[in-house]
């Protein structure tokens, strides 16, 4: 039941997951972060099968760091995202990765930009995306309440509501999550916002035994 959410403001980009790493039925922890912190001025959130997940976007970030190395200069976020994109049209006929991703940069020269990049290697521009379960519900918020020149405040507020959205209508929905934010000065987290610990349990457990 995994949700990832993006959005572009007036100077900003912004993406959110949730942090429930999930098999089957259970739940095996809370505190996964699913957005990747690529380089300074990068983040990729990205939803999926957990081992191909992990596995591509440490892949990705690996070869943009190798980029540089080589070349004293970063990729921009269009060339990132056009990179993963064709890594993943690469691997597509012969062990296709599992991953839906949303990157997220910004470039001196352009500003912030969000991309969309499904486990197929469709890529588009976007203002604000979503996948997982989630985009059911949080993409209805976003064509209503989205606009381009939106603070970091109203983004995040808008991320809020998709949260509660998601808490309120998802049968099995994911309850912490954590929200990135990438401008002029850098990718980094911004919060987190949680409802669930992974010691809630033993705590449940030893208030019933009381």
């Amino acid at each position: 039941m995994e949700c990832v959410l993006g959005v572009v403001g007036r100077d900003f980009a912004l993406v959110a997951a949730d942090t429930s790493a999930v098999q089957s039925i259970l739940v095996h922890k809370t505190d996964e972060d699913k957005v990747m912190v690529l380089d300074s001025q990068k983040l990729m959130g990205a939803s999926g099968e957990p081992g191909d997940r992990v596995q591509f976007t440490e892949f990705i970030q690996k070869n943009l760091h190798l980029y540089q190395f080589r070349n004293t200069i970063p990729l921009s976020t269009a060339a990132a995202a056009n990179f993963t994109r064709g890594e993943l049209a690469t691997a597509l006929r012969k062990n296709p990765y599992m991953v839906n991703i949303i990157l997220g940069g910004y470039d001196k020269d352009v500003g912030a930009s969000l991309y969309y990049i499904d486990y197929i290697a469709t890529l588009h521009k976007i203002d604000k995306g979503a996948f997982g379960y989630g985009s059911y519900f949080c993409l209805s918020l976003m064509d209503k309440l989205y606009h381009p020149d939106m603070t970091v405040e109203e983004a995040v507020d808008l991320v809020d509501k998709c949260i509660k959205e998601i808490r309120l209508r998802l049968v099995v929905a994911p309850q912490n999550f954590v929200i990135k934010i990438v401008d002029k000065d850098g990718a980094r987290e911004y919060a987190r916002r949680e409802l669930v610990g992974d010691s809630a349990p033993a705590e449940a457990a030893a208030t019933v035994a009381a």
